[in-house]
């Protein structure tokens, strides 16, 4: 019996170090409810009123992310009962100049980010890996940051959506 091979996470030789725009989502470890309070079944974006206490976390930590990097910016986000979309910007300039030190990739802040949600909250929240997506042009952009901005609204649409 052949064992069917694993997708590919991550583009075929595409350095993730590079400055461009990433659409990455993370879900909690087995897709539970954990980000939500019990009960809430839809939220407002921009409002944290819905948050669990790790969904609060999660926001702190998802703020941290442009201070501890210089060089991200994180253009949108959510934090749905089960999953964190994020729109990260990648970009780096020193003037026009080459930067000396190296640039972590987004795999490595992906990796920080997790594991301080993970030491705030004493708990494993997060499923292994992520999901990524290299944005190719400004009208993906678009599309994405409006997917991120409506995705509470449309909560029970969601391919993410499980019944707590």
């Amino acid at each position: 019996m052949e064992i069917p091979k694993r997708k590919r996470n991550r583009l075929k030789n595409y350095d993730y170090s590079e400055p461009g725009v990433y659409f990455i989502t993370i879900c909690s470890k087995d897709r539970k409810w954990l980000f939500w309070d019990v009960g809430a079944s839809s939220a407002r974006p921009g409002s944290t009123s819905h948050f669990s206490r790790i969904g609060y976390t999660i926001d702190e930590k998802i703020h941290c992310i442009s201070q501890m990097y210089r060089y991200i910016k994180v253009d949108n986000y959510v934090i749905m009962p089960n999953h964190v979309h994020l729109l990260l910007s990648y970009f780096y300039s020193n003037n026009g100049r080459a930067l000396l030190a190296p640039t972590p990739s987004i795999s490595h802040v992906i990796q920080q980010f997790k594991g301080a949600v993970t030491k705030s909250t004493g708990i494993s929240v997060w499923q292994k890996s992520f999901h990524d997506r290299v944005v190719r042009n400004e009208k993906e952009y678009r599309f994405i940051y409006e997917y991120i901005t409506n995705n509470p609204f449309k909560w029970d649409e969601d391919s993410f959506y499980i019944q707590s």
